[in-house]
């Protein structure tokens, strides 16, 4: 095997791959021996078919089949050959069955950047304190009460705020029906906002059998890809209204929360800490945003444009999906596919940097996924899906379905050292409403 390397600019490289007649020939001549004990061609016996008539019919095919086992047989060893450390799947060009018998092949390749990481111990990160406010609790006991309250129609007002109103709805644009747009018996818990907050005051004030219009003008940057751009008018009809039959707050109140609770005092304790928790893990996310945007800026070097196009092509990908589920394409919901990948370039481009950055730290800090972070990540899926542990890895069937998952756990991993090796400081706000105080006290 030849193997001749050319730089094609940047990352990428160009190898030409040269195999002799006396491997090509071996490869043909079990390509049409297999062809030649299963073809029917009329005249000949099953088996007995001559060389230059299998050529005449099935060349085209056995050649192709032969091309494809040979350019999988020998791409990895050239690569390793030329000891080139590879990312991302090669572009197979040109191959061809050359007249003294030999195959040649090339394979535009993206190599591995190479570079020195800055500093990534000790990044100075801004973090804020987190309390939870009593206010935040009463609303959670609050959202309980509504939650768990029994509800009964009304007949003799108008809907109003907190009221449950059943409706039907479709939607209109420039006169045309929106047929994703529409339903029907439809809870709307109006003053929640999950309507839209124009929507939902439309219905206070309507008797149940009433009807009513409104039109609602949707962003572009909307997140429905139907409705984003969009003035749509709503034509709702009001079904039915139900209130909510609203308990006291008080202990018997909290025991009917939840088993676990005895008191209103262990109720407010629980919600407490549920949403420190949840906090915590959402300034978890934060802080690791930050982090990585600084090594990001200070770590700026060349990444696989084939890697950058395979995140593009998969936020595309998802992008497509969710519309499907809608019952649209890109096209039908205005997305213009050039345009968006394009805006995604620099995101695709800094998600590829980051996670070479990641890998380098792993390296250089040899933090590797061990089996019980495999059983932490197995038991939570589980907890989150409602699953065993042993469904859960059901789901692995092997090395390649794992892989990804092992990739996130690492990630994590990594992201967790960062997050121990960060220099925290207060955020500016806090800092200066510290010192202010500081001040005021002494003076």
């Amino acid at each position: 095997m030849q193997v001749t390397v050319e730089e094609v600019g940047g990352l990428s490289r160009k190898l030409k791959i040269v195999l002799p007649k006396e491997e090509v020939s071996r490869e043909l001549d079990a390509g049409f021996n297999k062809v030649k004990s299963n073809a029917r061609i009329k005249g000949f016996r099953r088996g007995k078919v001559p060389r230059h008539i299998l050529e005449r019919t099935y060349g085209q095919q056995v050649r192709a089949e032969v091309a494809e086992k040979l350019v999988q047989a020998t791409y990895f060893d050239a690569v390793q050959k030329e000891k080139l450390d590879v990312v991302a799947h090669p572009e197979i060009k040109e191959p061809v069955f050359e007249e003294d018998g030999s195959f040649s092949y090339e394979a535009e390749v993206d190599t591995r950047p190479q570079f020195d990481l800055q500093g990534y111990k000790g990044i100075e990160v801004e973090k804020e304190k987190i309390e939870v406010a009593e206010a935040e609790i009463d609303a959670e006991v609050e959202k309980i009460r509504r939650e768990t309250a029994p509800l009964r129609s009304v007949e003799d007002r108008p809907a109003r705020e907190s009221d449950i109103a059943i409706v039907d709805f479709d939607g209109f644009h420039e006169g045309e029906p929106i047929k994703q747009v529409h339903g029907e018996n439809v809870n709307v818990d109006i003053g929640t906002g999950r309507h839209g907050e124009e929507f939902e005051k439309k219905i206070i004030g309507m008797r149940k059998g009433e009807e009513e219009s409104v039109a609602v003008d949707f962003s572009a940057d909307s997140p429905n890809p139907i409705l984003a751009g969009k003035t749509v008018e709503f034509r709702i009809r009001l079904n039915d209204i139900k209130e909510r039959v609203l308990p006291e707050i008080d202990d018997e109140f909290a025991r009917d929360a939840g088993d676990e609770f005895d008191s209103l005092e262990a109720l407010r304790n629980h919600i407490k800490d549920t949403i420190l928790a949840a906090k915590e893990k959402e300034l978890e996310g934060d802080i690791s945003d930050r982090i990585m945007q600084k090594l990001i800026e200070a770590n700026q070097f060349e990444v696989s444009k084939r890697l950058v196009q395979y995140e593009i092509n998969e936020y595309i990908k998802q992008t497509e999906e969710t519309l499907q589920r809608g019952g649209l394409t890109l096209e039908a919901a205005g997305i213009n596919r050039a345009e968006a990948e394009e805006r995604y370039r620099e995101t695709a481009a800094k998600r590829v940097r980051g996670d070479f950055i990641l890998k380098k730290i792993a390296e250089l800090e040899n933090i590797k996924v061990e089996d019980e972070d495999l059983n932490r990540g197995f038991e939570r899926i589980a907890r989150q899906y409602n699953m065993t542990v042993q469904e859960v890895k059901g789901y692995f069937k092997s090395r390649d379905d794992m892989l990804p998952f092992i990739n996130e756990l690492l990630n994590e991993k990594i992201l967790k050292f960062l997050r121990d090796e960060a220099k925290y400081v207060p955020m500016k706000a806090e800092a200066a409403a510290a010192e202010n105080k500081i001040s005021g006290d002494q003076a």
